[in-house]
């Protein structure tokens, strides 16, 4: 085994203390997918699409990596082949762990981006309405985050990266959300072995050809150890 993708989800980030993407009735966070997380609830609202961002982007100050990015982030700086984790989470939990060899498939809370000229640069504070892009002055930034209905980011890197896998591994991951739900078989279609770690079952779980059910924080630092103690990183690592 040399290459490994592994995706994560909103179940890596909940034992941090952020909540998961589908809350109880289908809520994030208490509201409605529909009115926080789409372009034409941008258009219709921004001031209240803005702040509902800027809440969420102060409240990673709250919270800290846990056990299971402090596990992928050692994998990172130890595997010796080729790995890519793709995180569908737009927290900045992976970083802060380490983890260096990563992409946000679906955009990033600590990033804005453009509507006007399409650039994006790192941001930490409020973003009102009608802020200036240092780009090309349109004001015109806007939450960095892939909206329902936009394309996610580096789709033909992800492909790329699933096509040579030798293992796939999805951590915390409903199984429920389009193109993700579809790795675990495109993974397959190209001779990967695939893996499921999760609080329970998912609805991609009978793709995989193991599923281990439990706290990220307890099944992940295991897998890692595992994977390690079958592949020892080199001497100096």
């Amino acid at each position: 085994m040399r290459n490994i993708v592994i995706l994560t989800g909103a179940g890596i980030s909940a034992e941090s203390g952020i909540a998961t993407f589908r809350g109880p009735g289908g809520l994030w966070e208490g509201h409605r997918v529909e009115d926080v997380c789409t372009p034409e609830a941008l258009a219709h609202d921004p001031a209240f699409v803005h702040r509902f961002y800027d809440l969420r982007r102060a409240a990673l100050a709250t919270v800290l990596p846990n056990a299971a990015h402090d596990a992928l982030a050692r994998l990172d700086r130890q595997w010796r082949g080729e790995l890519l984790i793709v995180t569908q989470n737009v927290d900045d939990l992976h970083e802060r762990a380490g983890a260096r060899r990563l992409l946000h498939m679906h955009g990033e809370l600590r990033s804005t981006l453009c509507a006007a000229c399409g650039a994006r640069r790192p941001w930490s504070e409020t973003l009102p309405p009608g802020s200036v892009c240092s780009d090309c002055q349109a004001p015109a930034l806007r939450p960095d985050i892939v909206f329902f209905g936009e394309m996610p980011y580096q789709m033909e890197r992800i492909d790329d990266a699933l096509s040579r896998a030798d293992l796939f591994v999805s951590i915390g991951t409903s199984g429920a959300v389009y193109p993700a739900a579809g790795f675990v078989r495109l993974a397959r279609h190209h001779g990967a072995a695939t893996l499921e770690l999760n609080l329970d079952r998912s609805e991609g779980s009978a793709w995989f050809d193991e599923t281990r059910l439990g706290p990220a924080g307890t099944l992940v630092p295991a897998w890692v150890d595992e994977v390690l103690a079958a592949n020892p990183p080199s001497s100096g690592t």
